[in-house]
């Protein structure tokens, strides 16, 4: 059965100004259940974790300073959202979420986190609405627990995953491959192992044929073990923070590419949502609901 980590404190309210980017994660899950695509049972409830698993990616002063809500106001700044308890709160649950769907994917074959995708988290600070990175979380989570040993991140979201590529600079046993618009933030790139940048206004046909001469080349190469997809569907041409030329058809097709490769392959995938900003929000559910219907016909 297909699991997916969704907890209420993931469509926390934001002051005005800052509320739209946050009511997918409310809208996301309804739209699953009333189509039919997922039931009751598909949903798990993440819960606050411990801090070592977190600590094994970001630092202690960093992590000691956001629970105390400590962070000095130029770094909450950079983050974007204003500083609270309950939005720590939500990022410490969105990694557990990203962690328990990891061992759901190895035992289902996928796994998927309704949030996440904190990719400009670094180990000693947050960026652009990140705070702690999921994936980066859940990674080190599975290798410290001897649950997998070479691990491929796959960020396709349109924003370069520099957090990640900081986070696993020196560590070969987790490779990471983004895949965004070259003139986007962050306008300072960090060097992942393989970054792919991608010109404005770059339309399906050529996108899809980037990705899918890269990435089983990139997977023969690395014989990962595990591979966490971060599948913002920011790429669409509609994306007010975007600058792709995507429609929602190729968008779905970049999915069902990398789902089936995983699945053909027989490599668990953990799927976090990330970025999604197109003015209709209808634009933004249909975008990610394809993500997940295609995971319901592939895998089960």
């Amino acid at each position: 059965m297909l699991k997916i980590a969704y907890h209420p404190i993931y469509k926390h309210p934001l002051p005005e100004g800052h509320r739209f980017p946050m009511i997918k994660y409310e809208l996301l899950p309804k739209q699953l259940l009333h189509e039919g695509t997922c039931v009751e049972e598909n949903f798990f409830k993440p819960l606050i974790p411990g801090s070592e698993p977190i600590l094994a990616v970001h630092t202690s002063e960093y992590y000691k300073q956001l629970m105390e809500l400590s962070l000095h106001p130029k770094a909450v700044r950079k983050i974007g959202f204003p500083l609270s308890k309950e939005l720590v709160d939500r990022e410490v649950i969105i990694a557990d979420g990203t962690i328990k769907a990891s061992e759901y994917a190895l035992e289902n074959g996928i796994a998927m986190n309704i949030a996440g995708g904190t990719h400009h988290a670094y180990t000693d600070r947050g960026e652009a609405f990140c705070l702690l990175n999921d994936q980066a979380i859940g990674a080190r989570y599975l290798q410290q627990n001897g649950l997998a040993k070479k691990i491929l991140i796959v960020d396709l979201d349109v924003h370069q995953g520099n957090g990640t590529a900081e986070i696993f600079q020196s560590d070969n046993s987790v490779f990471t491959f983004s895949m965004h618009g070259a003139n986007n933030y962050p306008f300072k790139k960090e060097v992942s192992d393989l970054d792919i940048e991608l010109p404005n206004q770059i339309a399906d046909q050529e996108y899809l044929k980037i990705l899918k001469e890269t990435l089983p080349a990139l997977i023969d190469q690395q014989q990962p073990d595990f591979i966490y997809y971060l599948c913002g569907v920011d790429i669409l041409t509609t994306d007010k923070l975007g600058k792709l030329g995507c429609t929602i058809t190729g968008c779905k097709e970049r999915d069902r590419f990398v789902l089936q490769t995983c699945n053909n392959l027989n490599i668990p995938v953990m799927c976090s949502m990330g970025g999604g900003y197109s003015p209709e929000i209808k634009t933004i559910i249909e975008a990610h609901s394809n993500t997940f219907r295609l995971a319901q016909d592939i895998f089960f």
